[in-house]
Parts: C-alpha cells; sequence; structure tokens
C-alpha cells in the first residue's frame, strides 16, 4: 500500500506531506481547490509524462516522494531484480521525482538512479489511476481483447503463447517467400550480372596476399640495375685493399707485438679478428645475393599486368583480395539462390502453407479459450452492475473472426493472423430488457460507463494485484441510489487493495475509512493548496458542506453525522 506522499513546489501546492492507511480513502474540496494535483503528483511518481508547466511558479524544481509498504511476494521486487535495483524485500519501496524548469526530470528507486522507462515498468505494477479518460478507453473496441485477455490470463496466456511461436514461425517464412517473390523481376538481370563477375574473378585466380608478394616483386625487377651496380661495388670494396686487407694487416701487425702487452693489446686482437669474421661473412653474403639479382624487363612486364589486373578488380569488388573472394563467395550464393528460385519458392510455399495451417488451428482454440472466459467475464460484470443499481442491464462480450479480404483463403473464409490472434473482441450492452445489444459507445451515458467501468475494476483488481487503486471522479453522472452503490463497492473493494477516490459526492466520502480536506488558500498573495486528513469532527463538517453548499446549518451538520452513522453500520 502507499504508506506516505510528499510533494514540493508542484503547481499550487508549496508543501504538503500527507499519510495513509490500509482502505478506502477520499479526497474532497470545492472545485479547482487542487484535487487532481495530488492524482497528478502519484501519476508522475507512477512514471507519468513531467512538464516544466507543472512546477510551482518562482520555483527552479517540483519534487514527489512515495513510500510504499508490500509483501515480500509481490511481483514488483522481480521487475526490480530484473532492472539490476537492490531492494530488501522486508523494508519500504522508495520513490523519488524531480522536475526542472528545463523540463527534464530525475527518478530515483531506493535512492538509485532510474530512467523514465523504468520508473513505468515500476510504476504501473503499483498504483492504476482510473479517470475519465479511462472511460473514453473503454468506448474503444480496439481495447477490449486486452481486458478480456487480462481477466483470463491463466487459462489464455498458455494458449496465445503456444499461437505467438506458431505466428512468429509464419510470419517469418511469410516475409522470405514474399522478398522472393518481390525480386522476380530482377532476378534475371542479377543472375546475368553474377554470373560475368563470378566469370571475371574466378578467371584471375587470385591468391590471399599476392598483391603484396607482386608489389615486393615489381620493386625489387624495377631497381635491378641499381642494385646490382652498388652490392658489386660494396663487393669489391670488401675484398679490396680498404677492406678485409686492411684489417688482416692490422691483425698481423698487433698480432706481433701483442705478446708484449695481453692484457692491453688481447682484447684489441681479439675483436679485430671478430669483426674480419663478420666482414668475410658480410662478403659473401653480398657475393652470393649478387648472384641471385635478376634483371628480368620480361618478368617485370608480367607483374605489372598481374598488379594491374588485381587493381582493376580491387575498384570493382573490394580494396583487398581477401575481400574480393568474399565477395566471390556470397554472390556465389545468391547465385545459386537465384538458379534455384523456382524450386525455394515452391519450397517456402508448401512451408507458409503448413505453418498457416497450424497457426489458424492454435488461433481457433485460442478464440475458443477466449469464448469460454468470455461467458464468465460477462455474467461476472452483469452481477457487480447489479450492485450497482443496473439489473437490467445486459453484457456480452462479442468475439468474431477478424477476417480480411486481402487474408487468407481457410475453411471459406480470409483470414489475415496477427499477433494477438484471429478474433475481434467488443463488449456490447443492453441497458434495458428488449433493447438490442449495441457497443457500448452508442447507448452508454456517462454515470453508466461510470458504474461498468468500476464493475469492471472490481473484477480487475482480482488478477493484476496493483496495491494502489485510484478514482478521479468516478461518481460523475450519478446520484441517488446509484451513487449509495458506488460508494459501497468503492468501499468493498478496498478490502482487496488500497483505494482512493476524488469526489463530490457525500454518499460516496461518508463510505470512506479516511477522508482528506482540499483546500486552497491565499497566503502573502500566493495561492496555496493544503491537505488535511480530517478528524470525525472535521469529517461532519466537511461532509455538511457537500451536502448544503457553503451555509453550514444544524441541520445539515445532523444530516451528515447520520450519514457516517448510517455508512458505519454497512460496513460493519
Amino acid at each position: 500500500m502507499l504508506v506516505s506522499l510528499s510533494i514540493r513546489n508542484l503547481a499550487v501546492v508549496e508543501a504538503v506531506d500527507v499519510h495513509f492507511y490500509p482502505g478506502f480513502h477520499v479526497l474532497t474540496g470545492e472545485t479547482g481547490a487542487g484535487k487532481s494535483i495530488i492524482i497528478d503528483a502519484l501519476g508522475l511518481i507512477a512514471g507519468g509524462r513531467g512538464s516544466a508547466d507543472l512546477i510551482r511558479y518562482g520555483c527552479d524544481k517540483a519534487e514527489m516522494e512515495a513510500m510504499f509498504e508490500l509483501s515480500p511476494q509481490h511481483p514488483v521486487w522481480d521487475t526490480l531484480d530484473q532492472l539490476g535495483i537492490k531492494a530488501n524485500r522486508d523494508e519500504y519501496l522508495i520513490i523519488r521525482r524531480e522536475l526542472n524548469t528545463q523540463g527534464k526530470s530525475t527518478s530515483r528507486i531506493n535512492g538509485q538512479m532510474v530512467n523514465q522507462s523504468m520508473l513505468r515498468d515500476v510504476g504501473e505494477q503499483l498504483i492504476n489511476i482510473h479517470g475519465q479518460h479511462e472511460h473514453q478507453s473503454l468506448l474503444r473496441s480496439d481495447r477490449h481483447l486486452a481486458l478480456l485477455d487480462t481477466y483470463g490470463d491463466p487459462l489464455i496466456r498458455p494458449v496465445k503463447e503456444k499461437y505467438r511461436q506458431q505466428y512468429g514461425e509464419f510470419v517469418k517464412v511469410e516475409r522470405e517467400l514474399r522478398e522472393l517473390q518481390e525480386t522476380s523481376q530482377k532476378s534475371y538481370q542479377l543472375l546475368d550480372m553474377y554470373r560475368f563477375q563470378l566469370e571475371e574473378i574466378a578467371a584471375a585466380q587470385l591468391k590471399s596476399g599476392e598483391d603484396e608478394l607482386l608489389t615486393e616483386e615489381r620493386v625489387k625487377l624495377s631497381h635491378s640495375e641499381k642494385m646490382m651496380d652498388s652490392v658489386s661495388g660494396a663487393y669489391e670494396i670488401l675484398y679490396g685493399p680498404e677492406g678485409l686487407d686492411a684489417v688482416s694487416l692490422a691483425l698481423s701487425r698487433l698480432n706481433d707485438i701483442s705478446r708484449y702487452d695481453s692484457k692491453g693489446l688481447q682484447p684489441i686482437v681479439d675483436q679485430l679478428q671478430s669483426a674480419f669474421y663478420q666482414l668475410e661473412d658480410a662478403a659473401f653474403q653480398l657475393r652470393d645475393y649478387r648472384e641471385n639479382i635478376e634483371f628480368n624487363p620480361a618478368r617485370l612486364e608480367e607483374v605489372e599486368v598481374r598488379l594491374n589486373l588485381i587493381h582493376g578488380l580491387q575498384r570493382k569488388y573490394g580494396d583487398s583480395i581477401d575481400e574480393i573472394l568474399t565477395y566471390f563467395e556470397q554472390i556465389h550464393r545468391e547465385t545459386d539462390q537465384l538458379e534455384n528460385k523456382d524450386e525455394r519458392l515452391e519450397k517456402l510455399s508448401s512451408q507458409r502453407n503448413e505453418l498457416l495451417e497450424k497457426l489458424l488451428l492454435a488461433g481457433d482454440e485460442l478464440t475458443e479459450t477466449r469464448r469460454a472466459c468470455a461467458e464468465e467475464l460477462a455474467a461476472q460484470v452483469e452481477r457487480e452492475l447489479q450492485d450497482l443499481q443496473m439489473q437490467r442491464t445486459s453484457l456480452r462480450v462479442q468475439i468474431e473472426p477478424l477476417e480480411d479480404p486481402r487474408g487468407y483463403l481457410w475453411h471459406d473464409r480470409k483470414v489475415r493472423p496477427t499477433k494477438q490472434g484471429i478474433d475481434n473482441v467488443e463488449f456490447l450492452i443492453s441497458a434495458n430488457p428488449g433493447e438490442p445489444l449495441r457497443p457500448l459507445a452508442k447507448i452508454a451515458s456517462g454515470g453508466e460507463m461510470s458504474r461498468i467501468m468500476l464493475a469492471m475494476k472490481s473484477i480487475f483488481a482480482q488478477h493484476d494485484q496493483i496495491p494502489v487503486l485510484i478514482f478521479d471522479e468516478v461518481d460523475t453522472g450519478v446520484s441517488g441510489r446509484a451513487a449509495q452503490s458506488i460508494a459501497e463497492k468503492l468501499y468493498r473493494l478496498s478490502s482487496t487493495c488500497q483505494v482512493f477516490s476524488i469526489t463530490h459526492l457525500p454518499q460516496v466520502a461518508c463510505m470512506a475509512d479516511h477522508q482528506y480536506l482540499i483546500e486552497k488558500n491565499v497566503v502573502e498573495e500566493r495561492t496555496m493548496t493544503q491537505v488535511e486528513a480530517l478528524s470525525e469532527d472535521g469529517r461532519v463538517k466537511e461532509l455538511a458542506r457537500m451536502l448544503g453548499g457553503v451555509e453550514i446549518t444544524e441541520k445539515t451538520l445532523h444530516h451528515a453525522q447520520e450519514m457516517l452513522n448510517l455508512a458505519e453500520a454497512k460496513k460493519g
């Protein structure tokens, strides 16, 4: 449940701290006092979109913080684990959100930063807000399928998952088949081009790294004459009087005197001896290298021609030989597919038809499961409506095939499967005996819509495990016995979850376990909204105001006290 709510600088609210309890809560006050701001704050806590316009004039930010007490088994804890948010299931869950004047918001769950998407994933499992826009969504038939599936989730989900798995397989094959069919006009042009490219690349007989080796060879062949002159000159120098002969003469002279100073001269002799051997070895290597220098203009021309061929292919098919060979393998596969296109089309078409047959059988199974749940849902809604003074109202959940002229012919009907199945679901209602069943949008008044929506939420609250339900003037358009029935329904609903309701009806307010007065005052020329948890005497005065308007008399006070007493008796 929601334990507390703190609001700072939101619209006309400067500072509000409110504590809440289990059961049924009502928020009352004059029109325009700011009751909806409390709902707006909770909507932001649940991940709703924020705006800089919500910040109190003259302030740089608005702040909201809500604290929840939840059972360790509540599914929101698993969601927090999946989002990587650390939370102790035995402690409170705290959500904080700030809006700044730039329109940006900062959100934290138990002190850890989260983005708006993460906040919404958590918030939608904690708070469910129902207002006049909710009535409008109930009028939209495209929302009715989701409502039915939510109600029948334990039975429908496994059948729906089986259908969706087969739908995914079917869509994959169908997409591949369609793409292959759409390319039929261009396939012959592509095939001719691919064949030419394959022949051109194959004729070149490319080898990985070949261009690098040929480039090195071309450099050598292009400079072979200069290399021959330089290598021969170096060899002659080493074997000339200034080379090995000079070093040998120096060694001879030092050897003659080294016995006079072996410590000083012998290291030098050894060093020269080593240098002599190294120079001699270098001379022999130069001689061998000179013999392998090739001066071959014909080979140079072959290398140039080969490199020009490779560079030409690189300009067409890839920056390197490896890329060209990769491209060759790719178009080889595509050529095989194009050459075997008719066979592939036939195979895919047969596979598509088999998958479609299985998919539509699974769709029929899903339809039958939904029909069973639809009958149960309709009967349960009618029972709830009886409690809300709509005893003669009949409701039917109509399920019809989702047929499409562009779809697939199956059992003499054109069907186009969707991810949700092959059903079109719509709630039909007859408000009076003898009248035909019609769509909600065509016959339901505002008061009837309020009660129908409340009846459905009373049912769905047992399935979705959302701990906080908020009704924003759900009693609009009703009065008398209908208003009393709504009040009793809201009270009974609060036995399964924490219920909040903004109301202008005393019949609803008196059934609450806790009542809060929202007042707007002007302090130092600034408008401020305040929230006061009412005592028993405060409730009597507020109910008297709701009954009699601005002027409160002894009669309205007495009437208010009587209403509270009767409400306590009903609850008892």
